[in-house]
């Protein structure tokens, strides 16, 4: 009996040792428990490459390039509303790649003290990519926009945008505000390098934009938000430019796209030919290509291609691929194909950078508030000049061979300074320009300015129900996913802002 005793403790005392430690078995060793909050900002920035939907849809709304073919690149060409194929992508991309990113990014620095100046990074981040949200659709889920994962919340209510721009322009005030360089250097943001004056001045430039945004809703809202960005310093030169920077693993979007399947689809507009062309802009020659006879894409080639501003020639707006062919043997071309395009070797080559905030846009931001006497400390005249000089300079970032010479940018501001009696036009002309390929601010400063004085597209009005006779898209529609998912709060949204059309406006886009 002794002996089976033993042999029962002995059993037990080894089964207890090889249960010691079994739980440990269970635990994953490599597996994080916590993510720094600098790559979940950084993951929101590379996210914010504009999208082809910009494309499709922003960029052809201001008549800067467009392509006569429908199909999944239907859009602004035909004022038609293509929300599954072409709106849906920037609400996605931007609320679960870089909403998503910059909300948790706050949620995780925000009780941390040593990384004060991530959390503010963020929160100026995020405003940034929410002021594109609203200016694209108008009302949108703001306050609980990006709390899928902190708060469980999978169905967001939405903000009038009324509501949203206070909120948006007090973030940046705060955030710019607590910035400091006696806290820790955020050395590993892939924006800024953490540099603090640089975070300081796109804040602050972003609020100069909010205020100019108020500009005809809220002069006196918009007048003190602007004296209070200029006042604690924007961007003003191009060394402080805020631009996403792209290689051949991490590649530009539009680029991409136009160096791939759409290559011989997409081309320069008439009026943005025209415009650069009559008044001998040097940045024409830097932009554009024609490949001079091309009877279909495949002549497209680098023998034939052009860059000489005197051979290039618009497309004009309002045609198919069909009626495109009659209109291109009028204009004296070999086909549709032999318009001017956007340079895809030069300044939509794959690895070329998305620009978001700018001195040139700045400056010329800074001439309007000057003209309207809302800043002093300098000319209307002078930002203006400043304005074309920054952009001219900004073309070389895209390309070696898209830089424009020091002499010819000099001679082309001496030859165009800002008229007297047409300068809220002039200003906004060049915004226009320097805005090239940033699609959302070049459509939300259209909007808001209402120049260059576009003819609308014509295709298919006067009996399209998307966009009236006479008029110009005016935002992008909710996508069908919160439509069928997030009804109820989007249909507030829609009570509360009126029908979900293109040709609806948004808060602050008054006639």
């Amino acid at each position: 009996m002794r002996k089976i005793v033993t042999i029962i403790l002995f059993f037990a005392i080894g089964l207890a040792g090889c249960e010691k430690g079994l739980s440990d078995l269970n635990v994953n060793t490599t597996s994080p428990t916590s993510l720094d909050p600098v790559l979940l900002l950084n993951q929101a920035v590379i996210n914010t490459s504009f999208p082809v939907k910009s494309l499709v849809f922003d960029i052809g709304v201001v008549q800067q390039m467009v392509t006569p073919n429908g199909g999944v690149l239907a859009g602004a060409n035909f004022n038609q509303d293509s929300r599954d194929v072409t709106t849906q992508p920037l609400w996605t991309a931007y609320y679960q790649s870089v909403i998503k990113n910059t909300h948790d990014a706050v949620v995780r620095s925000k009780s941390n003290t040593a990384r004060s100046n991530m959390y503010n990074m963020a929160r100026i981040f995020q405003a940034y990519v929410y002021m594109i949200l609203t200016d694209e659709y108008g009302d949108i889920p703001y306050t609980q926009g990006g709390a899928g994962y902190s708060d469980q919340i999978i169905l967001p209510a939405y903000d009038a945008q009324q509501d949203i721009y206070p909120k948006i322009i007090q973030e940046l005030t705060d955030a710019s505000a607590a910035l400091s360089t006696s806290a820790t250097i955020e050395t590993g943001d892939v924006l800024y390098g953490g540099d603090v004056a640089k975070w300081k001045k796109f804040a602050n430039s972003l609020l100069l934009r909010a205020g100019m945004r108020l500009s005809k809703v809220d002069p006196t809202k918009a007048q003190a938000t602007v004296q209070a960005a200029v006042t604690a310093g924007v961007i003003t030169s191009n060394a402080d430019n805020a631009y996403i920077r792209h290689d051949a693993n991490f590649t530009q979007p539009i680029g991409s796209t136009l160096n791939g399947s759409e290559a011989a689809n997409f081309y320069l507009t008439k009026p943005f030919v025209d415009q650069l062309k009559n008044t001998g802009d040097p940045r024409l020659q830097a932009i554009a290509i024609r490949y001079v006879g091309a009877a279909s894409g495949a002549g497209q080639t680098v023998a034939v291609g052009s860059t000489d501003p005197t051979k290039q020639i618009g497309m004009p707006i309002g045609y198919d691929n069909g009626s495109i062919v009659a209109k291109a043997q009028a204009d004296g071309l070999a086909s549709f194909y032999d318009y001017s395009q956007a340079d895809r070797r030069r300044i939509l080559k794959i690895s070329s950078p998305v620009f978001l905030v700018t001195a040139a846009q700045t400056n010329l931001l800074l001439a309007e508030a000057s003209f309207r006497g809302w800043i002093t400390g300098g000319t209307a005249g002078q930002y203006f000049s400043n304005g074309i000089k920054a952009h001219m300079d900004q073309m070389a970032a895209y390309d070696p061979n898209c830089a424009v010479a020091a002499t010819d940018r000099d001679n082309y501001v001496a030859a165009n300074p800002l008229p007297a009696g047409d300068e809220l036009e002039q200003i906004n002309i060049q915004y226009w320009i320097a805005s090239f390929l940033n699609g959302p601010e070049a459509f939300a400063n259209f909007r808001r300015s209402g120049f260059p004085a576009l003819t609308p597209n014509p295709y298919g009005q006067p009996n399209n129900p998307d966009v009236p006779n006479g008029t110009f898209i005016r935002r992008l529609t909710y996508p069908t996913s919160e439509l069928s998912v997030n009804t109820k709060n989007v249909n507030a949204a829609i009570a509360r802002q009126g029908a979900d059309k293109l040709s609806t406006r948004i808060w602050w886009d008054k006639p």
